[in-house]
């Protein structure tokens, strides 16, 4: 059984686990499903605002795909959540990302 497999048989006994949804979405970026990924991510946003890690993620992809606005945007939030719950490791992260995308 492949990751992707064993990841949505643990989904089924706990369909809203964010760390799972969250390492779902990061193996369908490994084969290039982007569309899963984002729709993964932007869930996960959607149901657990304060869950930082998935900011990143799906910024970067955004900016993968060329939606540098909607990228953009992600990162802002991501920031702000990410101050919000005092997580500098992860702000400092989404802000380098956020400046190299707008310098």
């Amino acid at each position: 059984m492949d990751r992707i497999d064993k990841i949505k048989e643990f989904l089924q006994a706990s369909p809203a686990d964010n760390f799972l949804r969250h390492a779902l979405a990061l193996e369908y970026l490994k084969i290039q499903e982007d569309a899963r990924a984002r729709e993964l991510f932007e869930a996960i946003l959607d149901d657990s605002p304060d869950y930082v890690g998935s900011y990143y993620h799906l910024a970067k992809l955004l900016e993968k795909m060329e939606e540098t606005t909607l990228a953009i945007n992600w990162y802002e939030k991501g920031m702000a959540i990410a101050k919000k719950v005092g997580d500098n490791h992860s702000y400092n992260e989404l802000q380098a990302a956020y400046e190299d995308l707008m310098y």
